[in-house]
């Protein structure tokens, strides 16, 4: 059974930074990740793909993140990132990471509530 567990998340302030962390229980070595993600649900909305890394490493962001938030991969470790820059009280939600594994299948964390708000 794969698990994904997100943390960093937290109260922020306008303008301000944060880092989401997210580990995958399987070795990156062992298996073939095709892709890793953050997405976002927030109040009274539909969840929403944000960021997401391939396993070539290409990237592709949201328009609304687009410039603030990069997201990253360290397969050694088994992590994905995503760097939150200028933060804005529309990037309120809990995010959620996602592990898309070939022949395993896709995976999802529990989430963690990230609050933007002075």
């Amino acid at each position: 059974q794969v698990q994904v567990v997100e943390s960093g998340g937290g109260l922020v302030q306008p303008g301000g930074s944060l880092r989401l962390s997210c580990v995958v229980s399987v070795d990156f070595s062992q298996v073939r990740v095709l892709a890793l993600g953050w997405h976002r649900q927030g109040p009274g909305k539909e969840r929403e793909r944000v960021a997401i890394i391939a396993n070539d490493d290409s990237t592709h962001y949201s328009d609304s993140v687009k410039g603030r938030f990069t997201i990253s991969r360290d397969n050694a470790k088994r992590m994905v990132y995503l760097q939150m820059n200028m933060v804005k009280p529309e990037d309120t939600a809990v995010y959620y990471c996602q592990a898309i594994i070939r022949n395993l299948g896709n995976y999802w964390g529990q989430g963690t509530q990230v609050t933007v708000s002075s």
